[in-house]
């Protein structure tokens, strides 16, 4: 699973004020109707180890410089923002001006592996990330798809890709309750009255059609299914150009992983679910394959990229190999996380994967203290690791060393 990422806008001020007045009501209500059906978040409260760079399994052996380039990315982003800006979290990362020193000392290092390997030891401390399930947890792969289309409908170029629509009304329900941080809804204003947005099924049946919100059609609707869970990806037109699509927006229903419904019929098994297994299934039953896919449904709005990219929910374009999803309730995005994992292999086997990633990005399905998806990049190889990443692992957390209050003291 992917992470669905982007930056989001809100309504003009006269439905959010309306929609928002009116969720003080019905809020509870509109949680239950919308909230996620991804793994709900971990009972017990997440715990921070202090370790050493030594219990760091392998973490001789990489090469930091890749991460020091995605790290930089970051603090680029960051330096638009204000000192005071908390990281989110569990408020254990602290306020940008805490890692303003990292920043600066990520921006003086030279590039070469053993340069990059001081200054994270130098300016970084790691901890040891546990959940209420332990210290193991589940990682995934996601990756940025190929995708073949036109900028007008015609012909096999059917299925539309859409922005996001002038009605769509967000909420971020922590503003509200601190019980409801990290939690967030949609809806559409109707005689007043707040209430869900079109589901997948009836987007797919045209409750949007004639509005104009096509921004591109593609010529395969599984295709576009698994677009919008990865979040983004690439179009290539007739013409042989590339047009980058990102997330924009989403209805506010809940995501639904299809493979647990295969899994329930029996048309597939845990050990051999994945996105190729899926994909597989969906093109040899195509008279089930619309149903079976509208039971998820959560839907993406796209907008059109430009410059690199994909853009992850930090806001900036995520590093094949480097970047990472969260769970950014438990996990501040920037962050540097060490992960002792393994992962695919393009070849069909399994190999180690000890490296140094980047929070950049999330995900709905991506809950709890140790869970993460690993961005793999663009094409063919990307997508096979990516598609059948389900593999068991932990990590660590790499906080500034000068944190005023660090984590477990």
């Amino acid at each position: 699973m992917p992470a669905l990422s982007g930056a989001e806008s809100m309504r003009p001020a006269l439905f959010g004020a309306l929609a928002l007045c009116l969720l003080l009501a019905v809020a509870g209500l509109l949680v239950l109707l919308t909230r996620p059906e991804a793994p709900p978040p971990e009972a017990g409260e997440p715990s921070f180890t202090p370790v050493s760079f030594s219990d760091l399994p392998g973490w001789a052996s990489d090469d930091h410089a890749g991460a020091l380039a995605a790290f930089r990315v970051t603090c680029q982003r960051w330096g638009k923002l204000p000192d005071t800006r908390p990281l989110g979290g569990t408020g254990i990362a602290g306020r940008l001006t805490d890692w303003r020193p990292a920043c600066a000392g990520a921006a003086a290092s030279a590039d070469d592996p053993a340069a990059a390997r001081d200054f994270f030891e130098s300016a970084f401390r790691p901890y040891a990330v546990s959940g209420s399930e332990g210290e193991r947890g589940l990682f995934t792969g996601y990756y940025e798809p190929m995708l073949h289309g036109s900028r007008v409908a015609g012909g096999r170029y059917a299925v539309p890709l859409y922005r996001r629509p002038d009605d769509l009304v967000t909420v971020d329900l922590g503003r509200f309750s601190d019980d409801w941080k990290g939690m967030r809804t949609a809806g559409r204003v109707r005689n007043g009255e707040l209430i869900p947005y079109h589901p997948r099924a009836d987007i797919e049946n045209g409750a949007l059609g004639g509005r104009g919100l096509e921004i591109l059609f593609v010529d395969d609707a599984t295709d576009a299914f698994f677009l919008h869970i990865q979040g983004s990806g690439r179009v290539r037109l007739e013409d042989g150009s590339d047009v980058r699509v990102g997330y924009a927006a989403q209805n506010g229903h809940g995501y639904f992983a299809i493979g647990r419904e295969l899994l329930r019929r029996g048309a597939l098994t845990r050990q051999t679910v994945s996105m190729q297994s899926i994909r597989a299934w969906l093109a040899d039953n195509p008279d089930e394959a619309a149903a079976v896919m509208n039971l998820n449904r959560s839907y993406i709005f796209f907008r059109e990229l430009e410059g690199p990219g994909p853009l992850g929910a930090a806001g900036v374009p995520l590093t094949p190999e480097r970047s990472i999803a969260v769970d950014r309730r438990i996990i501040p995005l920037g962050a540097p996380i060490w992960l002792d994992a393994s992962a695919p292999d393009a070849e069909g086997g399994e190999t180690v994967l000890r490296r140094l990633f980047v929070a950049q990005d999330t995900g709905g399905a991506i809950r709890g203290a140790v869970r993460g998806d690993v961005f793999w990049g663009h094409g063919e190889a990307a997508a096979e690791i990516a598609g059948r990443m389900k593999h068991e692992g932990r990590w660590y957390l790499l906080l500034p060393a000068g944190l005023p209050v660090e984590p477990g003291s």
